[in-house]
């Protein structure tokens, strides 16, 4: 079974919010704000063929978590 496609939005280095795929040495993207940075990690899933996309608060923290269609989301119900 293929691991799911995913991207992560955190904080990088006090200079703004990265997009990262799990295991990477270094980000997929860097913007100034979080916003713009959940913007480009939704376009690059989109452009991959979907998958999972988690958002990090300020601390670390996992805040959102959405699935990018087409991917194949994990829960059942709507929402």
């Amino acid at each position: 079974m293929a691991k799911p496609n995913s991207r992560i939005v955190q904080r990088h280095d006090d200079d703004g919010w990265e997009v990262r795929k799990p295991g990477a040495s270094r980000a997929s993207a860097v913007e100034a704000t979080q916003a713009e940075a959940i913007q480009r990690a939704r376009d690059i899933l989109k452009n991959d063929g979907g998958g999972e996309l988690k958002i990090r608060s300020e601390k670390g923290n996992i805040r959102q978590q959405d699935t990018i269609y087409p991917g194949n989301d994990p829960r059942s119900s709507k929402g």
